[in-house]
């Protein structure tokens, strides 16, 4: 099948086109004939698999057919609400490239900078914003934008949002919304409480599961290395040298540990530069435009800040530190692998993390591949130093003979252990 197929109208039709887009993906196929009917969905697809373009295509469509929306005075028709800055900054480009040929108008807010700019664009009129919750509400308060002509509500990485503490926002945000809306909801996870969630916020939606018995892209190769915590950064200089990706993404599970990581990188020689929550807005889209233009070989990331990531050519992405929660590994090799491209995804594990692979590999109901031919194949060493470490330093010492706690020490003076007098002397004798 193919876009035209879908009944897509020309002027996206010729964005796409020029994209390089002919065949929808399987989560667009059976989405956008749904949206298009203005109904509410319920979609559960993994990462990569192009949800964006199945809410972003069938919105632009209706907004550019709805007759009545005046151009002079423009009102947002459409809210997307998304966790991180970065992926509401991909969202907000998704619309743009989809809406090129349209007089569709969006923009982005997020917190983290100041909002006058954001404010500017909002006076001027958008058809589309694209939000995270905290500067959507704040803006709010601040009468700067009003959510009573919504038309189209989507939410998307339902599951992360939870994850990050957004469903108060959440909430307040739904009950500023009109009741007669279309609403989209996309997760790539559907645990109870995403369920539960969905409840409050649609109607009788139409629910689109792409593969969910397949946790991870399907065309993402994996494999773990068992490397001590001492030679991780050894390996991953190794392989970065050893594989010449042009473009290799790095988790870490801390902002600290990531921007040690760039330093020991430096040091190789190896062009690295760290993005987490810790870095300025600016600093952060820096980080990513100068990885995405080829300038930075490998970029060091932490699991919210990479949550937007998008880069077509993403072919390598190392797992530095595993993450104790499953879930976010799949999001993690999901950033390469993207569509119908192919990826890597390698993984670190010390004694410590094996936990971790274990719950990984129960949720995506795999072995992953263990690379033994490397020069830093964990022997145990470094655990079995640390527990003989442990054991000395909490093994307790003889007392010297006769020494305790209810004995005195020394001679004469009547004192017990420490110099304290004794405690219950025996009362003197009365004379007859």
């Amino acid at each position: 099948m193919t876009f035209k197929e879908l009944n897509i109208i020309e002027p996206i039709l010729k964005s796409l086109k020029i994209q390089g887009y002919t065949h929808p993906t399987p989560i667009q196929e059976q989405s956008i004939p749904i949206l298009l009917r203005h109904k509410d969905l319920l979609g559960c697809a993994q990462t990569g698999t192009g949800k964006t373009a199945a809410f972003a295509i069938p919105i632009i469509q209706h907004l550019y057919n709805d007759k009545s929306r005046q151009l002079n005075r423009r009102k947002i028709k459409a809210l997307i609400v998304t966790p991180t800055r970065e992926l509401a900054i991909q969202i907000g480009e998704s619309f743009s490239t989809y809406a090129k040929f349209t007089n569709i108008k969006n923009t982005v807010i997020f917190g983290g900078v100041k909002q006058g700019k954001q404010t500017n664009r909002l006076r001027d009129g958008v058809d589309v914003l694209v939000a995270t919750p905290g500067r959507l509400l704040d803006l709010m308060d601040q009468g700067f934008i009003s959510l009573r002509d919504i038309q189209y509500f989507v939410l998307d990485e339902a599951d992360h949002m939870l994850d990050m503490g957004f469903i108060v926002p959440i909430r307040k945000i739904v009950a500023k919304l009109p009741q007669q809306r279309q609403s989209l909801f996309f997760s790539a996870t559907m645990p109870p409480s995403i369920v539960e969630l969905s409840g409050k916020i649609l109607g009788r939606p139409e629910r689109v599961t792409v593969k969910p018995e397949q946790a991870t892209a399907e065309r993402v190769e994996q494999a773990v290395y068992m490397v001590a915590k001492s030679n991780k950064t050894k390996l991953l200089i190794h392989l970065l040298k050893e594989k010449q990706s042009d473009a290799t993404l790095v988790f870490s599970r801390t902002k600290h540990g990531a921007d040690k990581i760039v330093k020991l990188l430096s040091r190789a020689e190896i062009n690295a530069a760290a993005i987490h929550g810790n870095k300025s807005q600016n600093a952060r889209q820096r980080a990513l435009k100068n990885f995405k233009d080829g300038v930075t070989e490998v970029l060091v990331a932490t699991d919210i800040a990479a949550r937007g990531i998008d880069v077509s050519d993403l072919s390598l992405v190392i797992n530095y530190d595993l993450p104790n929660v499953p879930e976010t590994y799949v999001h993690r090799i999901g950033r390469t692998g993207r569509a119908r491209a192919s990826g890597l995804a390698l993984s670190f594990c010390n004694e410590e993390e094996r936990a971790y692979l274990k719950d990984i590999q129960k949720l995506i109901r795999q072995q992953i591949e263990v690379i033994d031919d490397q020069p830093y194949v964990d022997d145990l060493t470094e655990i079995i130093v640390k527990q003989k470490q442990q054991q000395r330093r909490f093994k307790r010492k003889p007392r010297p003979q006769g020494q305790g706690d209810n004995r005195r020490t020394g001679s004469g003076g009547g004192r017990w252990k420490g110099g304290n007098r004794n405690p219950d002397p025996k009362p003197p004798r009365r004379r007859g």
